[in-house]
């Protein structure tokens, strides 16, 4: 395969129902997967998300409010989440700006000490269209993670999700195994590469915390709400003999500027206290779900 191709010709269309039957460790239904994302916003550039619109009506740069708000979460909401964390035994996801490594080490040398698997996430929090060398962005991003943890990262989350028809090819060529951007199934799927093949993960753009707090403004129970429905249907259907039976994976979103706030961190511990004390779920990191999916009937 060489040049770009679609997003349909790297993933074929496969129905739910015609994939194999796989099942998961010690007869758990659901493999939870939880990512926390740390980005490095630079105030030279457009804040990624406003929680303050500028009086004018007119977005005005240096953007001091809105990159302040997300200042706040990593200086203050990050800290929450890795007590959380910490003391519920669980080890997330974290999904980091390359950058983040040389602009927050202590927040970054926190999460590597913890046993928090490094998802590759950008270099700094740019759209991917917008960066003119995408194949630099990524070799500095892999190479930087792989400096400060001693391990190269084996997955990647584009900034916004975002990716050019190229990404997919350079991400295998870095030496990536996993992505999340194509949140087109309830477990992984093989994507198409002009070096081999990726694996995509079920990362999720409604379990998370952005588009229900900051798009849908949505009360923050909402989101621990929602994550719990889907995750009973999930694993009501694993459970099940219909066709769509067999193990499923969920992933859950969080940034510290939003669900990492005094008024909704609560929110965060009840929903990890409420999957703790299910008898049907794993909560794994992305590397462990790709290597459980690789090993599977289907993954072989």
């Amino acid at each position: 395969m060489t040049g770009p191709t679609s997003p349909a010709e790297r993933v074929p269309y496969r129905a739910a129902i015609d994939r194999p039957r796989i099942a998961l460790p010690d007869g758990k239904a659901v493999a939870v997967w939880p990512v926390v994302n740390v980005e490095h916003w630079l105030i030279e550039n457009p804040m990624p998300r406003q929680v303050l619109v500028a009086p004018t009506g007119a977005a005005l740069q240096p953007d001091l409010p809105n990159w302040a708000w997300h200042e706040y979460g990593m200086r203050v909401g990050f800290w929450r989440f890795l007590e959380a964390f910490a003391s519920r035994g669980i080890r997330p996801t974290l999904s980091i700006n390359g950058s983040v490594c040389e602009a927050y080490p202590r927040l970054a040398e926190a999460a590597r000490d913890a046993g928090w698997e490094f998802m590759g996430h950008g270099f700094v929090q740019v759209p991917t269209h917008r960066v003119p060398d995408e194949a630099g962005m990524i070799a500095r991003t892999v190479e930087t993670i792989a400096r400060f943890t001693g391990a190269k990262p084996v997955g990647w989350l584009g900034p916004g999700l975002t990716e050019t028809l190229e990404t997919p090819d350079l991400l295998a060529a870095a030496g990536i195994g996993y992505v999340a951007d194509f949140v087109l199934d309830d477990r992984p799927c093989r994507l198409r590469t002009a070096h081999g093949t990726l694996l995509t993960m079920p990362y999720s753009v409604e379990c998370n915390d952005i588009p229900v707090l900051a798009i849908q403004h949505q009360p923050a129970e909402e989101f621990a709400r929602r994550c719990l429905a889907q995750l009973d249907r999930l694993a009501a259907e694993a459970r099940s003999d219909r066709p769509l039976g067999g193990a499923k994976v969920m992933s859950f979103a969080i940034h510290p500027y939003l669900t990492g706030v005094p008024h909704r961190i609560g929110v965060v511990e009840a929903l990890l206290d409420a999957l703790l004390a299910r008898d049907d779920v794993l909560l794994w990191q992305g590397r462990d779900i790709r290597d459980w999916y690789l090993a599977s009937q289907d993954g072989t």
